[in-house]
């Protein structure tokens, strides 16, 4: 049966949703669920408590380490990875796990569609994210879900998460196009920024961390940064005004990520939660 893993820094506030919505329809025991609250100043471990969960905390925050402490608690495949602000029902996990079980299985990493969340969210934002949802970058990624499963013999590709921010730009350079599957019926919900402030903080983050792992590991995808023109604003001219908005935030968020690239702090979109 599936683990599940939940790596959950000061999630208090999303944390008891995620786990209610994972477990509303599970079995006694069909999920191993493991949260791993790390470097938390909020009661996120308390609130995630309950039977039937594992809860871990760790004194420092830190995704890798989180992610890393989960695996060895776990004990069963296939893994699956969540954040703690998704909403994932039992049928998703169920969904997810049964196109990487059974012997000789060629997937080894699945991923679910996912759309993003716009409502109430001021135009800066929603311009942004009409051009970021029509970036080719995101068919066949694993990264931008807040959600990876990966089969046994999927996760045996690594060893430990690297010490670095970007963990699902990490595992998508794991695998080729034909180890990874869209499970078409399951669809997460990406809460987009409620305030322009924000998503220059998440845009930071990804950057500074993307550009880390580049450095780290091989494999890692090439950042196609005129894909937003080429393939989404020429063929689409109606979204010129978007593709100049999104332009000028993604240029800002990359100065600022490049201004602090020696920084060891977390840029975090905190208007989600």
């Amino acid at each position: 049966m599936t683990s599940v893993i939940v790596a959950a820094h000061n999630e208090a506030s999303v944390v008891r949703r995620c786990l209610d919505t994972l477990l509303s329809e599970a079995a006694p025991g069909e999920l191993e669920v493991i949260v791993v609250a790390n470097g938390c100043a909020d009661d996120t471990a308390a609130r995630a408590l309950r039977p039937g969960i594992q809860v871990i905390e760790l004194a420092t925050a830190g995704k890798a380490a989180a992610l890393n402490a989960g695996d060895d608690a776990a004990t069963r495949y296939p893994r699956i990875y969540l954040d703690a602000d998704m909403r994932v029902t039992t049928a998703d996990i169920r969904a997810l796990s049964a196109v990487l079980e059974g012997a000789g299985c060629a997937t080894l990493a699945a991923y679910p569609q996912r759309t993003v969340a716009l409502e109430g969210r001021p135009l800066a934002v929603r311009a942004f994210y009409a051009i970021n949802t029509r970036l080719p970058a995101f068919d066949g990624g694993l990264f931008g879900r807040g959600l990876v499963a990966l089969s046994e013999a999927g996760r045996a590709r690594f060893a430990r998460f690297p010490d670095l921010i970007a963990d699902d730009l990490f595992l998508d350079s794991l695998f080729s196009e034909h180890e990874k599957r869209l499970v078409a019926d399951v669809t997460v919900v990406v809460e987009a920024p409620r305030r322009t402030s924000d998503l220059v903080s998440r845009l930071v983050r990804v950057r500074r961390g993307n550009a880390a792992m580049r450095t780290v590991q091989s494999g890692v995808r090439v950042a196609d940064r005129w894909s937003w023109l080429r393939d989404v604003v020429v063929p689409r001219p109606w979204l010129v005004p978007a593709g100049v908005i999104y332009a000028g935030i993604s240029a800002y968020a990359a100065w600022r990520a490049s201004a602090s690239a020696a920084s060891r702090e977390w840029e975090r979109d905190a208007s989600t939660r």
